[in-house]
């Protein structure tokens, strides 16, 4: 670059190299250039709201420098100057957080003006101006961001706890647009070992109910002691994710975990701690989430499916093989992959270690479900059809016959008898 400009490493390769952590991505910003500088200097534009480009070399993003000023409600309502007399101080003290407001020179120097190395060290999130509020989106990536660093011992700034809660009460998120609030949820949901923390941190701000109603709706719904020493629907529901995230389950099951009992909060009152029926008044509360944040189809259909049968699963062993078999079938054990069947299987298992106290318990229901289908797959169309059926009969035929095949190996096989429900 020519002389005058210079450039720059800021945000998270910087803090993540101080504290030891795998960097996987190197953002740049530069100061003293222009775009069309970036552009003769062989640099792509890719930027569409600020000046960002791509270096041609090494695919790693450049940033002209930039102050913000708000100028309408919501994410997108800034004015951008990212001038050339814009200072590398000004741009970092537009950023979010003061951990993430530091820079690195190409001599490696740490140019560190609002204290984030000491926040780094003491292991607090804190904003770093006041400018922090005029973009709602922050209030779901600082969720995020601690989700990330609790295990780390990290916590949030009690002046930005307090910042949080003015934002929420101001109505900043309801300005948050439904694809934002699912795309920092999937992040958080894949990227930590403690997603809890993010929904808890929404709650703590009140942007929970803003953004999640239906699940801001469990807390204080009350469930059975014995069968949940946790009591609080809410925490069970966390708990589940954060299971789902101990045994490296994929999103959808991560995402069928925190929905599966959303039906709780709609039992009446007089009903509490028993929620008989919860599955059939989750399942429209579940597509409404899912349609309104615009959440993906095989997230969607295994959440609907976990809902829908997630207490079946857990007293598999006590059906009947045409119910059985008619649970498999729901499940999808017979489609040609098997790989909802087995989000299902996995989601249940979060459920039932989604449990103070029970985190590592035993649950056979899954082996027994896999063993079930195994059975009922030993009958296949071809066989039915040497045997002279055509048409719907065939079906029939399969059915029944798999069903017989269910109730021989349920009498047959000491381990699946006398089954009681997890």
């Amino acid at each position: 670059m020519k002389a005058g400009i210079k450039k720059y490493l800021v945000g998270g390769a910087v803090r993540d190299a101080l504290i030891g952590r795998t960097v996987t991505e190197r953002d740049w910003v530069v100061v003293g250039s222009t775009q069309d500088e970036m552009v003769a200097a062989g640099y792509r534009p890719v930027g569409r709201d600020f000046p960002v480009f791509i270096d041609p070399e090494t695919g790693e993003e450049h940033a002209l420098a930039r102050t913000e000023r708000k100028s309408g409600r919501g994410y997108r309502g800034f004015v951008t100057d990212a001038s050339p007399a814009v200072t590398l101080e000004e741009d970092l003290m537009r950023r979010d957080l003061t951990v993430n407001a530091m820079a690195q020179d190409e001599d490696g120097r740490i140019i560190d003006p609002y204290g984030g190395r000491a926040d780094l060290e003491a292991k607090v999130l804190r904003h770093v101006s006041a400018s922090f509020t005029e973009d709602p989106v922050r209030i779901l990536r600082l969720a995020r961001f601690h989700a990330r660093y609790a295990p780390r011992g990290f916590t949030v700034a009690a002046e930005t706890q307090a910042l949080l809660k003015r934002m929420v009460e101001a109505g900043e998120a309801d300005d948050l647009v439904p694809e934002r609030v699912w795309k920092e949820t999937e992040r958080a949901l894949m990227e930590s070992d403690k997603p809890s923390v993010f929904f808890e941190d929404l709650e703590a701000s009140g942007a929970l109910a803003r953004v999640m109603p239906e699940v801001a709706a469990l807390r204080g719904v009350p469930q059975r002691a014995d069968y949940h020493p946790e009591v609080d629907t809410l925490r069970h529901t966390l708990m589940a994710v954060d299971a789902s995230v101990r045994h490296r389950f994929a999103l959808p099951v991560r995402v069928s975990a925190l929905l599966h009992d959303l039906g709780k909060a709609a039992t009446p009152v007089s009903e509490w701690p028993s929620h008989r029926m919860h599955e059939e008044r989750g399942l429209p509360l579940v597509a409404a989430f899912c349609e309104r944040l615009r959440v993906p189809n095989p997230c969607r259909e295994l959440a609907l499916a976990v809902t829908r049968d997630h207490l079946n699963v857990h007293r598999a062993r006590e059906l009947r093989p045409a119910t059985l078999l008619a649970l498999l079938d729901r499940l999808g054990a017979f489609r040609k992959s098997g790989e909802g069947f087995e989000q299902a299987l996995q989601s249940c298992l979060c459920d039932a270690r989604g449990r103070l106290g029970l985190e590592d318990c035993e649950y056979p229901a899954v082996d027994y479900l896999r063993r079930a289908r195994e059975v009922a797959l030993t009958i296949q169309a071809g066989e039915v059809m040497r045997d002279g059926f055509q048409g719907p009969a065939i079906s029939e035929q399969i059915k029944l016959r798999r069903e017989q095949a269910l109730k021989r190996w349920k009498q047959s096989d000491p381990t699946v008898q006398d089954g009681s429900a997890t």
